[in-house]
């Protein structure tokens, strides 16, 4: 199953450093039912998509815990077995937890499958968003749009061998 894990450039930095994500559990997006329902769609490549863009708002979550973190999204893509990305069945009707699992174990960095992460032009709109997210969750409407801001930029695509170069690019 391929799963996306959230993640900022130092908890990559740390990863890669260490040469796994963990300790487990590690909260990760995938194409699940839940999600499959929401976007009401078989295409599969529209599904990884979605799932994609759920772990980039929750790297955005991220960020904003992470003052000193590089204004930029990064989602890890990786393939686990099956039977280690766990959907909470209570989660199924929250719709800010659409594509989450609960990878159960510690993964391998060589397990990556590719990394994404916010090309230099997006930072300030990242930033903006990462400030406004908890307006956002409490209803504000404006703070919302910054946050959509934020999803107006596509993550680029770096092929795993590409993260020590990532790494140079954030210091």
């Amino acid at each position: 199953m391929r799963v996306y894990v959230p993640l900022s450039l130092p908890r990559l930095a740390e990863a890669y450093k260490v040469g796994e994500l963990g300790p487990a559990p590690l909260t990760a997006y995938a194409v699940t039912p839940a999600l499959r329902e929401w976007y009401v769609s078989d295409d599969i490549e529209e599904l990884e998509y979605a799932a994609l863009n759920r772990a980039a708002l929750a790297s955005l979550r991220l960020l904003a815990g992470e003052p000193d973190a590089a204004r930029r999204r990064v989602v890890l893509a990786v393939d686990v077995a099956d039977k280690a990305a766990v959907v909470d069945p209570d989660s199924g009707l929250d719709p800010t937890a659409l594509g989450e699992v609960s990878v159960r174990e510690t993964v391998r960095l060589a397990k990556a499958a590719a990394v994404h992460v916010d090309a230099d032009d997006a930072e300030a709109d990242v930033t903006a968003a990462a400030a406004a997210l908890g307006a956002a969750d409490h209803g504000d409407d404006d703070a919302q749009f910054v946050v959509d801001g934020a999803e107006d930029h596509e993550l680029l695509w770096f092929a795993t061998q590409e993260i020590a170069n990532l790494m140079g690019r954030e210091a």
